[in-house]
């Protein structure tokens, strides 16, 4: 792209504010199509102040469409195949893993299963389900998880989902952004908007400001080390009150988490969800009752009203990306990729009215993610 000589610095064509997850696929995609590209990020390059920092990073679109409407299950489906794509071109390896879902449930809890089934089934297109969702019984459930043993009489095993490990995610994207050229300022909290030809806001929580229907949503999970129990695919245990999940990462690492709490508290873990959680682990293999627990941790997920994503053009020169919820890693690659499609049409000049706007969101995969001016002035409010 052209640069812009101001003052003898060079103009980048887009600044992106906010260095999270979704903010690094969109300045690494941009930088990747050779535009100038700018980051500004208040945290560190590790991204540890960011909610990427403490998720799970399990690709379940099957399983999330018990709580998730289709559109998500959609940019679950189609970020889970990005994702070995992405990881390729990342200079740094990042654990990445296809081995399903298995979900789980103890005798006194087997109502939330055909509850669990019915949800799920509503919200997931027929193609995902063919060959998706695989009932156990009796010895199937230990054939598909030695680990697990005879605790489980029963249980749905969704073979084609995967995860994969979120903080090496986030270090390969780092390096790929210099990789690309990308300048990025770590540790830089900014008071106004940097200038650049294009300002693309990605800072979750943080645009509230600009965006007071967001809100946050606490989540807390226990990462713990597991040397012996050899899960090798996540778990989820159905239950009413603190459904959980077990991820099994690199090295006997395992992420659990369950909780789900209205409010924007960024305080460290409750002794109450600790215990929930450590003990539901237990009770799915008592093997974690000799794990260490290397870290407890909680953070807030940015969440719109809906709980549906959104990508929205202010009219002028700024596009907000926002509202992941608790879908961040399933999702994040394919709301990046609109984002950054309505950005490019931005700079070709394709996209500079309302009209032209209304034009590109109905030939969109995806229309329903993308907002423009007129329908932004609502969904500030």
């Amino acid at each position: 792209m052209n640069r812009i000589e101001q003052g003898g610095a060079c103009r980048p064509d887009f600044a992106v504010v906010g260095g999270g997850l979704v903010g690094r696929l969109v300045a690494w995609r941009l930088a990747g199509a050779g535009h100038e590209v700018a980051l500004y990020e208040r945290g560190d390059a590790a991204g540890t102040q960011s909610a990427a920092w403490v998720a799970a990073a399990m690709l379940a679109p099957l399983a999330e469409a018990a709580v998730a409407e289709p559109l998500v299950v959609g940019l679950g489906v189609a970020s889970l195949e990005r994702w070995p794509r992405l990881i390729a071109q990342l200079p740094e390896p990042v654990f990445f893993q296809r081995n399903g879902t298995l979900v789980v449930w103890h005798g006194a809890d087997r109502a939330e299963a055909p509850l669990f089934e019915r949800r799920l089934r509503a919200n997931s297109p027929a193609e995902l389900l063919e060959g998706g969702f695989v009932k156990l019984a009796g010895a199937q459930v230990p054939q598909a998880e030695p680990a697990l043993g005879a605790r489980f009489a029963q249980g749905w095993l969704l073979p084609n989902e995967g995860q994969l490990d979120n903080r090496q995610a986030l270090s390969a994207l780092a390096a790929g952004l210099e990789a690309r050229g990308v300048r990025t300022h770590w540790n830089t909290a900014i008071e106004a908007m940097p200038d650049a030809r294009w300002v693309i806001d990605c800072r979750g929580l943080g645009g509230k400001p600009a965006w007071p229907a967001l809100r946050g949503i606490r989540g807390e999970v226990a990462r713990v080390h597991a040397p012996g129990i050899g899960l090798t695919r996540p778990v989820r245990l159905l239950h009413p009150r603190y459904p959980l999940y077990i991820a099994p990462k690199q090295n006997d690492l395992y992420v659990i988490g369950a909780t789900e709490v209205e409010g924007e508290d960024m305080s460290p873990v409750s002794v109450r969800s600790a215990l929930e959680l450590l003990s539901a682990a237990f009770a799915v293999h008592p093997g974690f009752g000799e794990a260490r627990i290397l870290e407890l941790n909680s953070h807030c997920r940015p969440t719109l009203p809906d709980h549906r994503p959104a990508v929205v053009w202010d009219g002028v020169q700024t596009l907000r990306v926002n509202g992941l919820y608790r879908h961040g890693f399933m999702i994040a690659p394919e709301v990046a990729e609109v984002a950054c499609q309505l950005a490019e049409a931005l700079v070709s000049g394709d996209v500079g009215s309302a009209d032209s706007f209304a034009d590109f969101r109905a030939a969109a995969r995806w229309p329903e993610l993308l907002h423009g001016e007129c329908m932004a002035a609502s969904a500030l409010q």
